[in-house]
């Protein structure tokens, strides 16, 4: 059968939450994905992604990144999987700096323990790193990194246990919505609906129809560096021996773009990345994912600076895709031009870290039409009034 209470356009990070939150609430689910679960495809793979509380991208985003541990958390104990690892964030940069600033503030406004760390007290505690003169660190200990195709995987563990239908291998041609219903055509068929959540990726403008909203997707690039044998160790993440602390995540927000990477989980070594610039991509489905060199380069440099005892052994890499709303933040909400329709679009390549609390955001506003999380400044519609704005990165 082709129906359900609710259906779901795209099944990656806040697909997979949103049907898993659904389901846990007693709505019939589908969830339509090109592709299958925890595919390398978009833009939620490869391996890790960090989450951090004190968020300089904006302070409204700490009580939803509160919850988001909290779900996290939540999730880990329906499932029985480790998830969310709270190895601590190292971040250094300028104190004038957007990141640095940012964090500060949205920490100072939110009660959040962060340490400020002049740099001599940071390359101590951390002697594998070195910081530029004039830099200070700051050291959030409830940092760290969520294993993102588990996630995703754990997502659709809880949703199918509940009912949950997933259908991949099909392509989503367009929607309607009206007053008794929604469809959704593919060239698997039509699915009906009472309601529809569309979280597609990469494919937001095609398929989330949100005229005012230009969403631009750029390419991004992900390089894991093997550590030299002797100082391997030095690199890995904790371990689950009593007393480990291992590697923290970090993040050099640099005159040259924001770098950030983390510990080695495995014999691949400590992965890092490039935030700042990106490659424009024209279509999500023909993405080249051969090496970008000039990319690999400059992390590169950024890993010889500030990481010298790593080295740049170039053990493996993976492109993924940024979603870019105009001003860098996500866009949620009932969609502009229907009540029955929800929509998670723009994450602007630091979303993956709430889609615990957007999947359940994304169930409010299906099932109840609203949501008493703080998304007001996460609008759809605010783009109607919005102009020019600089995108923010993290």
């Amino acid at each position: 059968m082709n129906t359900a209470d609710v259906i779901v356009i795209g099944t990656g990070g806040m697909g997979s939450a949103a049907c898993a939150q659904l389901a846990l609430r007693g709505a019939s689910v589908i969830g339509l994905d090109r592709f299958p679960l925890a595919h390398d495809r978009g833009s939620s793979h490869g391996q890790t992604r960090l989450i951090r509380q004190a968020y300089y991208e904006h302070p409204d985003y700490v009580p939803l990144l509160l919850e988001a541990y909290r779900l996290w958390r939540r999730l880990e104990e329906d499932t029985g999987r480790r998830l969310l690892f709270q190895s601590g964030l190292m971040m250094a940069g300028s104190p004038e700096g957007e990141a640095i600033a940012g964090t500060l503030r949205a920490a100072d406004i939110h009660g959040l323990p962060v340490e400020r760390l002049a740099v001599a007290e940071a390359q101590r505690r951390f002697p594998h790193f070195r910081l530029d003169d004039g830099w200070i660190a700051i050291w959030e200990a409830a940092a760290g990194y969520l294993m993102v195709e588990d996630c995703i995987r754990a997502f659709a563990a809880v949703a199918q246990s509940h009912g949950a239908r997933f259908k991949t291998d099909v392509a989503v041609l367009g929607w309607t919505a009206g007053a008794h219903g929604v469809m959704v055509d593919t060239d698997r068929g039509t699915f009906r609906a009472d309601r529809l959540v569309i979280a597609p990726g990469a494919g937001a403008s095609e398929l989330a129809r949100l005229n005012s909203i230009p969403l631009t997707i750029l390419k991004k690039s992900m390089f894991w560096y093997r550590p030299k044998a002797a100082v391997a160790a030095d690199f890995a993440a904790a371990s689950a021996a009593p007393g480990s602390t291992g590697f923290p995540c970090f993040a050099f927000d640099t005159p040259a773009g924001f770098y950030y990477g983390f510990p080695a989980l495995d014999d691949r070594g400590v992965k890092m990345a490039e935030h700042t610039g990106g490659r424009l991509v024209r279509n999500p489905l023909t993405l080249d994912r051969t090496l970008d060199r000039n990319e690999e380069a400059r992390v590169a440099a950024i890993a010889r600076a500030h990481l010298p005892d790593l080295g740049t052994d170039l053990a493996y890499d993976s492109s993924c895709m940024y979603t870019m709303a105009p001003d860098g933040q996500f866009v949620i909400g009932l969609h502009p031009e229907s009540p029955r329709v929800a929509v998670a679009a723009g994450f602007s390549g630091h979303g993956f870290k709430f889609a615990s609390v957007v999947g359940a955001i994304l169930a409010d506003l299906a099932l109840n039409g609203r949501t008493t999380q703080p998304i007001g400044f996460l609008a759809p519609d605010r783009f109607r009034s919005q102009i020019n704005e600089r995108p923010l990165l993290s």
